[in-house]
């Protein structure tokens, strides 16, 4: 799989710059007068391509970039498209990291937690207080369920109602706690691998 994507951005790589030389040729290339045989013969050729307008180039360029983007593109084998609710019986949730005391369970939606770009539900008992902590990754996050308030550290504190969208910058260390009278779910889609870090922030 690694040879194959390499192969095809060389591939991708070399059609571009032939692609991008193509279009800035001039549109007729005069060729210098040659003498053959004692008579001065003044001759002309055009480069491959030459006596097409810049408008003919530009329209087959533009035809051309559904095959470049399939290049670039190419679809992610074994991947499918899914769809999951708080309550959906396919979801397997676990207990959070040690740093979080019982009352708090987390499901992976999509990715690997090992891995950059992992979705999770992360779920709270009612009046849960979210200890201290931080992560190297950036986090997304928007609220599914219950009621929940979140202060990072030198900040006001934001209440977030179901709906509600949050970023959360890499390394800033926050707090939480569940207002509503039921579970507070949160999705977050992490940048990078997920962890959990109670120790001094790097900012």
């Amino acid at each position: 799989m690694v040879i194959a994507l390499k192969v095809r951005r060389a591939i991708l790589g070399s059609t571009t710059g032939l692609l991008l030389l193509w279009l800035t040729l001039p549109v007729s290339m005069p060729v210098k007068q040659m003498a053959r045989r004692g008579r001065s013969r003044s001759s002309k050729s055009k480069h491959p391509g030459g006596n097409m307008s810049i408008q003919t180039r530009l329209a087959i360029a533009l035809s051309a970039l559904p095959l470049l983007l399939c290049l670039t593109h190419p679809a992610s084998a074994g991947e499918t498209p899914l769809a999951r609710t708080i309550d959906d019986s396919a979801l397997e949730w676990g207990p959070c990291p040690p740093v979080f005391p019982a009352g708090c369970e987390i499901a992976v939606l999509h990715g690997d937690p090992a891995q950059p770009n992992a979705d999770v539900f992360f779920k709270v008992a009612p009046g849960y207080s979210i200890p201290h902590h931080w992560h190297t990754s950036a986090e997304r996050m928007t609220l599914v369920s219950g009621r929940l308030r979140v202060t990072y550290d030198g900040h006001e504190p934001a209440t977030l109602a179901v709906g509600t969208y949050a970023y959360g910058p890499a390394g800033a260390p926050h707090t939480g706690e569940c207002l509503s009278k039921e579970p507070c779910v949160l999705f977050i889609a992490f940048e990078g691998p997920v962890d959990v870090q109670t120790g001094p922030a790097p900012h």
